[in-house]
């Protein structure tokens, strides 16, 4: 969501700077490569969780009891 409104703020930037290059066409076709790029990096750039470190899945706990 945060990666679509970035587009659609990118977007609104474009347009409200009046460049004597962008036509209308320019404009649907930015917004079209915008909208696509929000879409595939916010699924493929952003994990929801980060995988572990190697020290920490090779550390092992071992409980002592202090009785022998």
């Amino acid at each position: 969501m945060a990666a679509a409104s970035t587009a659609t703020g990118f977007r609104t930037w474009l347009q409200s700077h009046h460049f004597g290059w962008l036509t209308p066409r320019r404009m649907r076709a930015l917004t079209i490569a915008a909208m696509s790029g929000a879409a595939i990096f916010s699924t493929i750039g952003f994990s929801g969780s980060t995988p572990p470190t190697h020290s920490a899945s090779t550390q092992k706990v071992h409980a002592t009891s202090g009785h022998r």
